[in-house]
């Protein structure tokens, strides 16, 4: 599998979409229940740090970050979503997203990415950890999917070369 990871912008979204659906039917990797317009995606998500993974032109999977405050404090903070299509999980693809956003992210002046992620979740739990983020804790039922309280596992990664 030859993995090219280009910056995603408004052309991809009909693919991204897609996967983030595909994300949306497991059950275990968002709240959200159906994907946003763009308009309403690209608002949500900061401008930088968005990337696509492509193979023999289809896009497998997509990542990006978004501000986890409007506080300036926290400028340097961002939340990762990271999602791989259903027919290329465990393919590396997600790890091929995660390694280049981390990169990005470093260029970008970010200095610690952080992730809510299902418990359910092992395989993006397994990717978190690869990539080296660490588990910093546990919110118990934290919000409710589909009439069920879900609890989010907190992991977080500090840049090493972002001044902190």
């Amino acid at each position: 599998m030859t993995i090219q990871i280009e910056k995603m912008d408004a052309s991809h979204w009909e693919a991204v979409s897609k996967i983030y659906l595909e994300g949306i039917e497991t059950g275990f990797a968002t709240f959200e229940t159906t994907a946003p317009a763009y308009e309403a995606w690209n608002e949500a998500h900061m401008s930088t740090c968005r990337l696509v993974a492509i193979e023999n032109d289809q896009i497998l999977g997509w990542a990006a970050l978004s501000p986890v405050s409007s506080r300036c404090v926290y400028g340097g903070v961002a939340e990762v979503s990271v999602y791989v299509g259903k027919d290329s999980r465990g393919k590396g693809v997600g790890k091929s997203l995660m390694e280049n956003l981390i990169h990005e992210s470093e260029n970008d002046g970010i200095w610690t990415l952080q992730s809510g992620i299902f418990p359910e979740n092992e395989g993006s739990v397994e990717l978190h950890k690869k990539v080296g983020f660490r588990y910093i804790g546990k919110r118990e039922r934290v919000g409710k999917l589909a009439g069920e309280w879900k609890d989010n596992l907190l992991f977080e990664r500090r840049s090493k070369t972002v001044g902190i």
